[in-house]
């Protein structure tokens, strides 16, 4: 499903130096696989999910998804491949604020396979927000900000799911019901996932967990 080889990814200092954030030989993720990166904040994890987005472009390496490299494809074959095949749940939700919770969920799906309102509808009712649909963002809880994210990242059935701290916004109850959503859905359409967290209460739920500080070479190298 992914392959990632040689990854790098670095930023320009204040003082004209660069920093290595992303420096990694080798990972991959199988289809259907389950996986949970443990990191602190500032360590690379979510440069890393947006390499692997293609929302980023790296300095050099290979991104490989389900046989296809990124850094191949064209900027409209790129966004094609990320509408199609992977749902992204951000830390930072990236809801549209003028448009309604059920707009928010079928525009996902108007980029990759087509608007099916009975699946937005269905996902929204699993999140719990079946009384919310026609709700602006603004108009809801952090929380349940985060959920409406949920429903959108896997409204078009994507091959792969990417989670960055996906429940970092949510109560403990509201946290473990969600993550059960995400998993179970992954698995009802056989797709991959890979999230990253700091939570130990959420890293405790995977069987598959890696330390990214290991994978990733750049995290050593950095000055204390």
């Amino acid at each position: 499903m992914l392959a990632v080889t040689d990854l790098r990814k670095s930023y320009r200092r204040p003082d004209g130096g660069m920093r290595a954030v992303v420096d990694i030989r080798a990972f991959a993720l199988a289809a259907g696989e389950q996986r949970a990166l443990r990191g602190e904040s500032g360590s690379g994890k979510t440069t890393f999910l947006n390499l692997v987005a293609g929302i980023l472009a790296p300095d050099h390496g290979a991104i490989v998804i389900e046989g296809r490299d990124l850094g191949a494809l064209g900027e409209a074959a790129r966004d094609r491949l990320r509408a199609e095949t992977l749902g992204y749940i951000f830390q930072t939700f990236n809801l549209l604020q003028g448009h309604t919770l059920l707009e928010n969920v079928e525009l996902g799906m108007a980029f990759g396979r087509g608007v099916d309102r009975s699946r937005a509808e269905a996902l929204l009712r699993r999140v719990g927000l079946a009384e919310h649909w026609h709700h602006f963002p603004r108009q809801l809880s952090t929380g349940q900000q985060q959920r409406a994210a949920v429903a959108r990242a896997l409204a078009n059935r994507p091959r792969l799911v990417l989670a960055d701290e996906p429940t970092g916004n949510l109560d403990r109850r509201n946290a473990r019901e969600s993550l059960a959503l995400i998993r179970e859905v992954c698995r009802e359409d056989g797709a991959a996932l890979l999230l990253v967290s700091h939570d130990e209460g959420i890293l405790a739920g995977f069987e598959n967990v890696q330390d990214f500080a290991v994978l990733n070479r750049a995290v050593a190298e950095t000055p204390k």
